[in-house]
């Protein structure tokens, strides 16, 4: 169970155990979802139409991109950046994963509302995700930015892109796209934790579970369609946000076609929708969606499953 669940004191694992499982998840997930990430945020910078009957579009699908990005920059480049994503998810998923067991234990001992509830999952949701991203958004910059640069990189080490960036564009570089970010991250993570915990009960509901091979599966089910759902609902303020952040960073853009300047959230809204039309708000939702059914069940998978693990362990020494 995810959250605070007054009905399960059993599996007593105590806040750093949290945050264990929280990180762990975090990490084993990204190594196995970055290439898709990669493709996804070449997809949200490119202004061309994501068609091949647009003879400017870099990329206009999602083994047409990884062939050519294969072909171009070799096999690291799906894992360009990943230093720093793997510092992201770490330390994101610690902090989500504790604030929300914190949250939800405190709704339950201080309210009279149920921690279990939609509406509950939905708000702590929200907030321990804008906790967890206010704690790492400039790493999150940082991976952005590697993802997005071709070749010849402009940034080779993380240390060189983190003084390069302060002495260029200042120490507010690092918080570029924050805006848009809690914007989405809010409604996105709460989404999340209450569709997940929604769609458990349904699943339980249609399919009662039997042993630990049947719970480990639901839960990656149920976080996969938690995952997709919850992208779909926030995704153009995902796109907004990844143009925020390559703000400045127009010259590592130039062999993948236009570059734009954007001069806030509103503006980039605007500009998207006047050159791009409406679909240019879901740029890049085919290979969204996929990274976020694999990511959010894997990630749910295995929080739960270390979580059990942690409880087993407990039991055994007692």
């Amino acid at each position: 169970m995810v959250g605070y669940d007054p009905k399960a004191d059993g599996r007593n694992i105590s806040s750093f155990e949290v945050a264990v499982a929280g990180s762990v998840s975090g990490l084993v997930t990204r190594v196995m979802i970055s290439p898709l990430d990669v493709i996804k945020i070449r997809f949200q910078l490119q202004i061309e139409r994501l068609s091949r009957s647009d003879p400017g579009a870099k990329y206009h699908g999602i083994l047409q991109a990884g062939r050519q990005i294969l072909q171009e920059e070799g096999p690291t480049a799906f894992w360009k950046g990943h230093v720093p994503a793997q510092l992201l998810s770490i330390g994101y998923g610690a902090v989500q994963f504790l604030s929300f067991e914190l949250l939800t234990e405190l709704v339950h001992r201080a309210t009279k509302y149920d921690a279990r509830d939609f509406s509950v999952h939905f708000v702590c949701g929200g907030l321990s995700a804008s906790a967890a991203t206010l704690a790492v958004h400039p790493v999150d910059v940082l991976r952005t930015r590697f993802a997005a640069q071709g070749e010849p990189k402009v940034y080779k080490t993380l240390r060189e892109a983190v003084v390069t960036m302060y002495r260029t564009e200042g120490p507010l570089v690092f918080y570029k796209g924050l805006n848009p970010t809690l914007i989405a991250i809010f409604p996105y993570a709460g989404f999340q934790f209450s569709f997940y915990s929604a769609l458990k009960h349904v699943h339980e509901w249609v399919i009662p579970t039997e042993g630990a091979n049947s719970e480990n599966l639901k839960n990656l089910l149920c976080g996969s369609g938690a995952g997709v759902i919850s992208k779909t609902l926030t995704y153009p303020l995902d796109l907004f946000k990844k143009r925020l952040q390559v703000g400045g960073f127009e010259r590592a853009r130039a062999t993948f076609g236009q570059v734009r300047t954007y001069k806030g959230l509103l503006d980039c809204a605007r500009q998207v929708l006047r050159e791009e039309g409406p679909r240019g708000f879901f740029k890049g939702l085919s290979p969204s969606l996929l990274k976020a059914a694999l990511s959010t069940g894997f990630v749910f998978f295995w929080y739960e499953l270390f979580c059990n693990l942690f409880h087993h362990m407990k039991k055994a020494d007692s």
